[in-house]
């Protein structure tokens, strides 16, 4: 490559960093203005200047604010994802139901603006919400086989749908409180999360399916991690 060729590509890849980053830069903002005030009281605007750049700057990375939510929402399953695996990775089987749980409510509860207008949207768009509908059956995918792996067989059908509704009943759980907050248990209270976690593993059936392997019983299984 000459010279003039190695200098227009190195601008090129300066530029496009500098891009990304200004990308990256309004996700951040925007999130961190979530935590104070609903998606729609924030104007593009506010929003530009709150994370240092112009508005121009704005429309030359989304068209628009629903363009910018789809970005949040890409960002948020990215997140899931990170979180998840790191979970599954590092938990042992007693302790895994616990930090899921734990890391749940804690994401949903900080995000929970965020979250709220997801909600709103996927009722007025529900293809909006496909790819939050893959991310939860590979969830209850990944809860499948480490318990598969505990019980040192393959669940049963019945087995693997008392896991999944085990986990429907959780996320929608979490949603309804951050929706209606009906009450009496709180998701900032702790004793959400130990409900949380009491009833995800009696509706799945997180001990009584391993109980029924006592050759294993109390192993900890490492090689159920979830594959990314």
């Amino acid at each position: 490559m000459s010279s003039v060729g190695t200098v227009l590509a190195s601008s090129k890849r300066v530029r496009q960093k500098r891009s990304q980053k200004t990308y990256d830069a309004l996700i951040a903002t925007t999130f961190k203005l979530l935590q104070q005030r609903e998606f729609d009281a924030i104007s593009i605007a506010e929003l530009a200047q709150k994370a240092g750049y112009s508005v121009g700057a704005f429309y030359a990375r989304f068209r628009s604010k629903d363009e910018l939510f789809d970005a949040l929402l890409a960002q948020h399953l990215e997140d899931r994802h990170t979180a998840r695996t790191r979970i599954f990775a590092d938990a042992t089987d007693e302790k895994l139901v616990g930090h899921l749980m734990e890391d749940l409510v804690d994401y949903y509860w900080t995000r929970r603006r965020f979250w709220r207008a997801a909600l709103i949207r996927s009722m007025k768009e529900p293809k909006f919400w496909e790819p939050v509908r893959r991310q939860g059956l590979e969830f209850g995918a990944w809860l499948i086989e480490r318990i598969s792996g505990r019980a040192g067989r393959p669940l049963t059908e019945p087995e693997q749908a008392n896991v999944r509704f085990a986990l429907q009943l959780t996320l929608g759980t979490i949603n309804n409180t951050i929706i209606n907050r009906p009450g009496p248990i709180f998701m900032e209270q702790v004793l959400f999360v130990e409900q949380l976690t009491r009833a995800f593993r009696l509706v799945s059936g997180y001990d009584t399916v391993a109980a029924k392997a006592p050759s294993r019983r109390g192993a900890r299984v490492s090689s159920a991690t979830p594959r990314a």
